[in-house]
């Protein structure tokens, strides 16, 4: 420290010219993280999965939606100025890969316009970066939206913009609050108008080398970065570095009215509040660093504080010197003597009952703490739209499509499937309809969008029980085709008896071939008879296609004869010739009636062949459906296979429309049935080796759900084994460490349960924010446990010199209290400046964050960590025992 005293002015230039040429030189960390985004999932994801697939099959364009909110019914004038919004939409090129217009069918219309005709969507896909979409959506607004109508332009990738802005103008709020709630502190417990501008220089050297040299490490080493990271570096940093700062210059202050020259003060301060400042720094250091063993980078991206941490240290040790060296007393100006010196009257109180009853003391914080603990059901929101104010346009867009359509139509949860070919053939194809049926039956699923159910309502066409019952009725129109033909044939055979008797006594003309027709055709309508008969009652439809095909055989015959007879007549002199004309008629009637029989021939040729297809097919026996060859080829399907399948048809997209809001917890559980109830439908069919994948804001929180909830307890785990042994070794002692870390477990539960409590019960949202229980653990814990050693150093300190247990702790307590609770105090007020940024999981953090510092600063670490402390005696540095 002499040294550093010796170079101060060199020391100090080197830093100043460090931190500027960092600072300009280094890449913009708001960029970076605006870039990373706030969801950044692994690639196993099932929603990543189905990222990769889609952009593979180059289907990965996204889709943002045009939102028409009327006042009235949609009417003709209001149908124009949406068509032209639509037109002039399609006009505006990349990034717009196209534009669904809901006034193309009947239904798309059914689809894209609310039943009460007042919410009109029209869906907008495209192709490019969250920057260029974003770039169009404002285009959109200001170029193609119209002004007398209320309109929105929303979507994922908008909200999540949206977010990504309303965290940073957060910040900015939270670094002006930040400086100037510090100062005012500051300037209340030193008294002096100069002693705040040393930590607040401090800190500030601190910020900007920390964040230049993170934005190194992201862009040479790929460190992990997300919104969090600069705004817990703001928080962090000037909260922890503000409470070294209180106390290295406190302990200062104290050793030049001790009388020692000013050298002589700062390096007894930094022997030995510099000590205590060392510990608690590696301490939090660990705490963070321990962040990096995490595997979800939006954890991973607090890392970056241990790095802040390592600068401050660094600038405590060289930067707080200067001014000490170079201010010396006037660095108190004006003040005469420091509110931090004065024994606390508070702690010394609580010494009274903590120290002397350590039963009842422990016994008020049981009375305190375990009524809030039973009260905690860890309730979780996944709501990335209550992160941000309800006045950005994406959210009334959203907010407006929930109100019309339902919340669930608003971001449908894709499932991809994905085969190793041609997946949407005649065999296939009735497999995802009994995907999507077994899909449709999970409760919370409000119905399906496929290439079988393109609009969400089943194809009836394309089951078997419809098609049997249309092959049925072709049946039974075959019958009274039949019975038609039947009575032709009898009127036929009734005119050629007609004619024969009327024929001139002793005309041998044509006679014979009359009698020999009418005596055929009376054999052939009986024959008819017999076979209408065969088919209703045995329904065999290929021994009736034969019986027909020997019938035509038969009246091509008697047709020909007929014709032979008529042409005799017609040839005859008389009245012979004159019947010979209607002779002639009725071998046509003959002809006509053979060939309505080869129609019904060819029906049934057609029907039995179906039938034959259908006996062969395992799709009919297996999901009830059949799909004829050549159906999928058809004009009809074309769209609906473009829109619902990907990569050369090699995979088929199913929307899941969920009646639960997708955001909301219910619809990760929903997702989570969904995956179970589609394993389920594809064993032992076609598509059991195919891959699935599930995209969607829904299918996204869930994954959410399974990685935080997993990263947490690793991370957790890591980060108090770790804390566990540095302060086993820093205090020669294995049970400290272990009530120290159970008191900020403690504190930690007890101050979510009151957060929950606030924004659960009270302010009605469905949770605390997901990421807000791990940031909050961390940030508690890491600087929580600042204050236990404070107190537990001064304690080791005093005990030292043979003093005993009790007295030690009671000296420790007045000794600290102020310090601590002055120190709290800040640090809380650093988080409280996350209050004004707008951004729930900041308020929620900081929530808990405020909570938990009270908390421990004036219940748990003045009446439990003494108590217990006292209790163990000498047992406390088991097993290496007192120094």
């Amino acid at each position: 420290m002499r040294q550093i005293i010796k170079w101060r002015w060199l020391v100090m230039i080197g830093i100043i010219v460090l931190t500027a040429a960092l600072f300009i030189l280094s890449p913009n960390l708001t960029e970076q993280a605006e870039k990373a985004g706030t969801f950044q999932l692994p690639d196993n994801a099932a929603s990543q999965k189905a990222s990769k697939i889609l952009e593979d099959a180059g289907a990965d364009e996204e889709a943002i939606s045009l939102v028409f909110s009327l006042d009235n019914k949609l009417n003709e004038t209001t149908r124009k100025t949406i068509v032209q919004a639509i037109e002039k939409s399609n006009e505006l090129g990349e990034p717009v890969t196209g534009v669904i217009s809901p006034f193309e069918s009947e239904e798309l219309e059914k689809q894209l316009v609310s039943e009460d005709q007042k919410t009109v969507l029209v869906p907008v896909t495209v192709d490019g970066t969250e920057d260029e979409i974003n770039e169009l959506a404002e285009r959109i607004r200001a170029d193609i939206l119209p002004d007398d109508i209320t309109a929105y332009v929303t979507g994922e990738a908008i909200i999540n913009h949206d977010v990504n802005s309303s965290s940073q103008e957060g910040l900015k709020k939270t670094e002006i609050i930040t400086v100037a709630l510090i100062f005012a502190l500051l300037l209340a417990v030193f008294r002096s108008v100069i002693t705040p501008l040393i930590p607040l220089a401090a800190v500030g050297v601190t910020y900007l080398l920390s964040q230049s040299l993170v934005a190194f490490f992201i862009e040479w080493f790929g460190f992990p970065v997300s919104n969090y990271t600069q705004i817990f570096l703001v928080a962090v940093l000037f909260g922890i570095g503000t409470d070294y700062c209180i106390l290295l210059l406190s302990r200062y202050k104290e050793e030049l009215h001790n009388g020692h020259s000013v050298e002589d003060a700062i390096v007894n301060t930094y022997k030995t509040a510099g000590r205590a400042l060392i510990i608690s720094g590696l301490a939090v250091f660990i705490g963070f660093s321990a962040i990096g063993f995490a595997d979800f980078p939006i954890f991973k991206s607090a890392v970056g504080v241990a790095v802040g941490i390592a600068v401050l240290i660094m600038v405590l040790f060289t930067v707080v010197p200067f001014f000490m060296a170079v201010l010396k007393e006037k660095l108190f100006w004006p003040s005469k003597k420091s509110v931090s010196h004065n024994d606390s009257k508070l702690w010394a109180w609580f010494s009274k009952l903590s120290v002397k009853r350590p039963l009842l003391s422990i016994l008020v914080v049981a009375v305190i703490t375990v009524p809030l603990l039973l009260m905690y059901d860890g309730e979780l929101s996944y709501n990335t739209v209550d992160e941000i104010s309800s006045d950005y346009e994406s959210v009334k867009g959203l907010h407006a499509i929930q109100e019309g359509f339902g919340k669930g139509d608003s971001f449908p949860v894709n499932v991809i499937v994905k085969g190793n070919e041609d997946i949407v053939s005649e065999s296939t194809v009735p497999y995802i309809e009994e995907l999507s049926r077994e899909i449709e039956k999970v409760d919370g699923v409000e119905a399906v969008r496929t290439i079988t159910r393109p609009t969400g309502e089943v194809i009836d066409d394309l089951f078997v029980d419809h098609q049997l019952g249309l092959l049925s009725k072709g049946l039974s129109d075959a019958r009274d085709g039949l019975g038609d033909v039947q009575s032709g044939l009898t009127e036929v055979q009734n005119g050629l008896s007609s004619i024969e008797s009327q024929l001139p006594s002793g005309a041998s003309s044509g006679a014979s071939e009359l009698s020999e027709a009418a005596e055929g055709l009376g054999q052939i309508t009986a024959q008819l008879g017999l076979v209408s008969q065969g088919l209703q009652h045995s329904g065999n439809v290929e021994q009736t296609v034969q019986q027909l095909g020997a019938i035509q055989q038969q009246l091509g015959q008697i047709s020909k004869g007929i014709g032979t007879a008529a042409g005799e007549l017609e040839g005859a002199s008389g009245q012979a010739s004159k019947l010979g004309g209607g002779v002639s008629q009725l071998a046509n009637g003959v002809g006509e009636a053979n060939k309505g029989l080869g129609e019904i021939e060819k029906g049934l040729e057609d029907a039995a062949a179906m039938m034959a297809d259908m006996s062969k097919s395992d799709s009919v026996r297996n999901t009830g459906m059949y799909i004829p060859e050549g159906t999928l080829e058809k004009n009809d399907f074309k769209k609906v296979i473009d829109r619902y399948t990907i990569g050369e048809q090699r995979g088929i997209k199913l929307e899941v429309v969920l009646s639960e809001d997708p955001y909301s917890p219910e619809a990760i559980h929903i997702v989570e049935q969904v995956k179970a109830a589609a394993a389920n439908a594809v064993i032992n069919t076609p598509l059991e080796d195919a891959e699935f994948a599930y995209s969607g804001i829904s299918s996204m929180n869930s994954d959410l759900q399974k990685i935080s909830s997993e990263d947490f307890t690793q991370t957790v785990t890591i980060m108090l084994v770790s804390l566990f042994v540095v302060l086993a070794v820093l205090f020669r002692s294995v049970i400290m460490p272990l009530y120290m870390i159970g008191s900020l477990l403690l504190t930690y539960y007890t101050s979510v349960s009151v957060a929950e409590l606030i924004f659960v019960n009270g302010l009605g949202y469905d949770g605390i924010s997901w990421a807000v229980p791990f940031f909050g653990f961390v940030m508690l814990v890491a600087l929580g446990v600042d204050y236990s050693i404070f107190l537990l150093d001064r304690f080791r300190e005093e005990a030292i010199d043979g003093v005993g247990i009790q007295q030690a702790m009671m000296t420790s307590m007045a000794k600290m209290g102020t310090v601590i609770i002055t120190a709290a105090v800040i640090l809380a007020g650093t988080f409280g400046a996350m209050m004004p940024s707008g951004v729930l999981s900041l308020v929620q953090i900081a929530t808990i964050v405020i909570t938990g510092l009270l908390l421990y600063g004036v219940i748990v670490l003045p009446l439990l960590i003494p108590a217990i402390t006292v209790s163990f005696d000498k047992g406390v540095w088991w097993p290496f025992g007192r120094k």
